[in-house]
């Protein structure tokens, strides 16, 4: 039993108590009320990690520290500041809290401007992890390159359970965060269990910290979470060691009993009766009482800490049962930024920052360039003129990409803004996403379309954030995607697949065909308040087709505005990106008075455009190169079918790739892909119908 002098200074102990007592009061009030009334449906307890994990936010002071955090995590947002009311609304899906009723009530977040922030947690197992590495790459660019001293000291701290590190993500993050020796904590807290699955079929020797003993720059912590004592020695030291920035991230494993099923549902029969009651006597609460009785407080304080955090508790459920719920009306606000609101944590426009005058009026240069130029020259001019703006990805450095578009721009603007990574979609993606909440304005490459495979998890929770979160926060990265059929084809280089993110929620899309239009899409991206897919085809990227004269450095485009090409009163010809070309040529071949359509973006897309030439031309046909089950075409068909039925004299016709990959033998993958004859040929048809 210590005496009060032995006691760590460091931490408020008394708070400490409270907040271990308020967290344990809500697990019980939801296991034993909440969730047999069904008022919550998802329920998780953090009863046994709950001590060291409010020990650990109580560490957590400076100005822009951040934490990402997994669904055992509400202990820690409650030292973070969050209210009781929020604490046990949120899970009944009542309005305001951390989604408004949007999202479980175990997938927290907690915006803070200044004072430690908790990123978006999501639903999935270890994508935690990628989004805090950026995060604390952030804090190294606020710090040295923008020159923010009010960023020195910060670090980024992400928790997960021994599970989560058999992740991509996790592994992902480990690796960015040790090669740039980033200012991280790996805060794992061991259960040893996956839900019901035991640590050895999770981690080899069933300890991560000491299979990670030959990892270089990083500092290995391990102990026992149910000791304050021990716990708060440790705590201290990763923090201290983090916060110093210079050696490297810090993963400090602690030992935890989880003391409930994995969730409200679980009845933990996997368990013997000898090993639940071995993690009961393992209790971190008794534990911190032992440590605090009499040293810190007598019995009668103790006792006065625990009536008053049951008060508390009962207090904030009667404000949280007195909500009501979320209004039906706006559901469907917040799926993208909308005017005059922007979200309290994420991107440039939360952030304060203004953009340099742009327009739509081209100023063109007299000589064409190629859209790969184009492209490198939009880059460059937004790395000048705005200094939150990097580039990386795989490859961008010195050599300057596999497609040249980054060609020189490391040497101009050095490695801290444009630099590579380490093989990993989910850590290119997942970092972005951090950088993005940070403020900053990342522009992340992904090879080649097929490659975002391995970061769909990111992708899809960097879409959904804004809509997710009600508001609260926003991550507008630019992704850009080489991809589709070029000098060959194949089943990994030439994917196109762009339907995937239309379909996905929260992304812009933008798919241009030629220079001029790469410039003013890439631009508007890159001062968006969303989150851009940003498709680059490669045939398009130095066929002369698509060389336009370079449109200015102001020159800036609006998503969702389509482009006529050529007018035309017989039939209406919609296509976007390689297929442009084509549908051209084609109509030129057919002699047909054809109206194209170059959408430009996909979402949003022009469908004001494309009613009013079908209502002009009677007639519709949609080409493009991903596949035609369930390709974009089928929405613009189904759209026009509907608004335009009355206007229609033909069948509405689509022309894509049949539903295989595109094929590597040149004469192969020609014979799948839409010919100019057969456009030409589908055109004259619609045209006599």
């Amino acid at each position: 039993m210590p005496k009060q002098s032995e006691l760590d200074t460091r931490f408020d102990w008394k708070k400490i108590a409270y907040l271990t007592l308020v967290s344990r009061a809500i697990d019980a009030l939801e296991e034993t009320k909440l969730l047999p009334e069904k008022k919550v449906i998802y329920q998780f307890s953090a009863r046994g990690h709950d001590v060291a994990q409010i020990m650990l936010g109580s560490l957590l002071d400076h100005d822009h520290d951040a934490a990402g955090a997994y669904y055992r995590s509400r202990p820690l947002l409650l030292s973070l500041g969050l209210s009781l009311e929020d604490a046990i609304a949120s899970p009944m899906g009542k309005s305001g809290g951390f989604s408004d009723g949007r999202d479980i009530g175990v997938v927290c977040n907690l915006p803070r401007k200044k004072g430690a922030a908790v990123l978006p947690m999501s639903g999935d197992v270890g994508s935690q992890y990628t989004p805090i590495a950026g995060w604390a790459q952030s804090v190294t660019y606020h710090r040295d390159v923008l020159k923010d001293d009010s960023y020195k000291g910060s670090i980024g701290v992400v928790l997960g359970g021994d599970a989560s590190a058999a992740t991509n993500g996790f592994w992902s993050a480990l690796t960015i965060a040790t090669t740039l020796k980033l200012p991280m904590l790996f805060y794992i807290e061991d259960n040893g269990f996956g839900i019901s699955v035991t640590s050895e079929k999770q981690t080899p020797g069933c300890n991560i910290a000491a299979n990670l003993a030959s990892f270089k720059n990083l500092l290995i912590l391990d102990g026992d979470g149910t000791k304050p004592a021990e716990a708060a020695k440790l705590l201290g030291q990763a923090i201290d060691h983090a916060r110093a920035g210079k050696d490297g991230p810090v993963l400090l494993r602690l030992t935890v009993p989880r003391l409930s099923g994995h969730s409200g549902q679980d009845t933990q029969a996997y368990k013997s009766k000898e090993l639940i009651e071995s993690e009961r006597a393992r209790d971190p609460l008794p534990r911190l009482k032992q440590y605090l009785v009499p040293a810190q407080f007598s019995e009668q304080q103790w006792a006065e800490l625990e009536q008053k955090a049951s008060a508390d508790v009962a207090r904030a459920l009667e404000g949280a049962l007195a909500r009501p719920d979320p209004e039906l009306s706006t559901a469907l606000k917040h799926t993208f930024a909308e005017a005059g609101e922007p979200a309290q944590m994420g991107g440039l426009v939360a952030n304060g920052h203004t953009f340099p005058k742009s327009s739509e009026e081209v100023q063109s240069e007299p000589t064409r360039t190629n859209m790969l130029t184009a492209i490198r020259r939009t880059l460059e001019v937004e790395l000048k003129t705005n200094p939150k703006v990097i580039v990386f990805g795989e490859d961008v450095g010195p050599k300057g990409g596999v497609h040249a578009a980054t060609l020189g721009l490391q040497d101009m603007f050095g490695a801290e803004r444009v630099f590579d990574t380490s093989l990993s979609e989910e850590g290119i993606i997942g970092r972005a996403v951090g950088m993005a909440i940070s403020g900053l304005m990342p522009v992340a490459e992904i090879q080649f379309r097929k490659y975002a495979d391995p970061a769909q998890e990111q992708l899809n929770n960097c879409g959904t954030m804004r809509w997710r979160t009600a508001n609260r926060f926003a991550a507008p990265i630019v992704v850009r995607m080489p991809g589709g059929f070029a000098k060959c084809g194949d089943p990994w280089h030439s994917v196109s697949g762009e339907v995937l993110w239309a379909h996905a929620v929260g992304w812009q899309v933008c798919y241009p065909s030629n220079a001029e239009d790469a410039v003013g899409l890439l631009r508007a991206a890159m001062r968006s308040s969303n989150p851009t897919i940003f498709f680059e085809h490669r045939h398009m990227l130095d066929t002369p087709w698509a060389r336009r004269p370079y449109p200015g450095d102001t020159y800036l485009l609006p998503m969702g505005k389509a482009k006529i090409v050529r007018p035309g009163s017989a039939v209406t010809v919609v296509s976007w990106g390689a297929f442009v070309e084509r549908c051209e040529l084609a109509v030129q071949q057919s002699g047909i008075d054809a109206e194209l359509i170059d959408l430009r973006t996909i979402s949003p897309w022009d469908r004001e455009a494309v009613l009013a030439s079908v209502k002009k031309t009677r007639r519709c046909l949609i080409v493009h190169e991903d596949t035609i089950t369930a390709g974009f075409g089928s929405e613009i068909a189904a759209t026009v079918a509907k608004e335009s039925f009355f206007n229609l004299d033909a069948p509405i016709e689509r022309m894509a790739v049949p539903d295989i990959p595109i094929p590597y033998n040149m004469p192969l993958m020609e014979s799948i892909l839409p010919s100019v004859e057969g456009i030409a040929a589908k055109i004259a048809e619609l045209s006599e119908f």
